[in-house]
């Protein structure tokens, strides 16, 4: 019996977690090494699709030997839970102390018409469950998830040998994978675990202080230093000083300039000298401006910055500022707390046409193209955000 992972909005909405869901799905949020939907096919050893429950009840096609396991897209995944999902049979569900369902496992039978699932054995657990209730999320849970992750992706693997030039602290915890060029380097994980993905370079004089993860074909600059819990994606390259951030695919930081607690987009540039504060001068506590209302946060928090956006040279990001999709900023001064999708500088808006080119352009640069599908979606949010 085959068997794939249905992700359903069932506790959230995907506007919870703007800017970063504009552009992808919650479960295709990386965090620690992983996106979500990583996560959850590694551990259940199955495929996932975004098809509705209501599609797949009035398709035909659909083999009756056929089942799902249907999770909200937000949720973390845990070893304890693994395990309950991976013992549930079709028609059986698993749910809190609360009564509240947390995953089920469907065949068709239990797929109504409208959507919805006929509900059947009950399972209780006693654990504690964990989802992303904001970006802030992202943030706060990405040294666990990083750890986690180390964990997944290790286990019975073995690192590639580690050049004797490169000056490491609890080299058990360092994992290299193939193609990865390390020259002299610091990696320090006594305090968290260090990945560093296929294909990378990791240049003279970068220290590297765990938890950290650096993607697959990444660069991290000569001398620059990276504090856990960070993540670096695919493709991106990193320079200068960044601490307790999260940079998706392909984006840049190369040059120096302080980037802390944050959150970067994919294909973001931010210019040499750009800097943001993630505590205030006061030490009160800062509050996020996110799309589903004001979220408080503690004293350090930095910026939140959507896909496609780019900041000139010595740009300085205000305390928990939130950016959204495909911006050019380039005023002097501190930024505004909040800046909309497709702002040019803090007045005016980018033309969608120029800004199709420019994202191209910076694509290009990466050797990647702008989708027929990335500009239906990026002309519907200038249209509707």
């Amino acid at each position: 019996m085959s068997c794939k992972i249905i992700f359903t909005e069932t506790n959230y909405k995907q506007e919870d977690f703007f800017p970063f869901t504009h552009t992808r799905k919650i479960q295709d949020v990386r965090i620690g090494i992983l996106s979500l939907r990583e996560k959850w096919e590694k551990l259940l050893w199955m495929k996932s699709c975004d098809d509705s429950l209501s599609s797949i009840a009035q398709t035909e096609k659909n083999n009756k030997n056929e089942s799902w396991i249907i999770l909200p897209g937000n949720l973390l995944p845990s070893a304890s839970l693994c395990k309950a999902i991976l013992k549930l049979e079709n028609g059986s569900f698993i749910a809190n102390e609360k009564n509240q369902p947390i995953a089920f496992r469907v065949s068709k039978n239990e797929i109504l018409p409208n959507g919805k699932i006929k509900k059947g054995k009950r399972i209780s657990i006693n654990f504690d469950v964990h989802y992303l209730t904001s970006p802030l999320d992202i943030i706060l849970q990405n040294d666990a998830s990083l750890r986690f992750d180390f964990n997944l992706i290790t286990k019975g693997r073995k690192s590639i040998a580690i050049p004797k030039y490169v000056k490491t602290k609890n080299p058990s915890k360092i994992f290299i994978e193939n193609g990865a060029r390390l020259e002299h380097c610091i990696l320090n994980a006594s305090v968290g675990p260090i990945y560093i993905g296929k294909n990378s370079l990791i240049m003279d004089g970068a220290v590297l202080r765990g938890s950290v993860a650096i993607g697959d074909e990444s660069v991290v600059k000569s001398n620059a230093t990276i504090y856990g819990a960070t993540t670096v994606g695919t493709g991106c390259v990193v320079g200068g000083e960044v601490k307790n951030s999260v940079f998706f695919d392909y984006s840049n930081k190369v040059h120096h300039g302080y980037i802390g607690d944050s959150i970067i987009g994919s294909y973001c540039n931010l210019g040499a000298g750009t800097s943001n504060s993630n505590i205030k001068n006061n030490a009160s506590k800062v509050k996020l401006k996110f799309a589903k209302g004001i979220v408080n946060t503690g004293a350090k928090c930095g910026m939140f910055m959507g896909d496609y956006s780019r900041t000139a040279i010595n740009t300085s990001i205000n305390t928990g500022t939130v950016i959204g999709v495909c911006c050019n900023i380039f005023d002097s001064g501190l930024t505004p707390k909040s800046i909309s999708n497709f702002s040019w500088g803090n007045f005016a808006k980018y033309d969608l046409l120029k800004a199709f080119a420019d994202i191209g352009a910076w694509k290009k640069m990466k050797k990647q193209k702008i989708t027929k599908e990335e500009k239906e979606n990026l002309k519907y949010i200038f249209e509707n955000y």
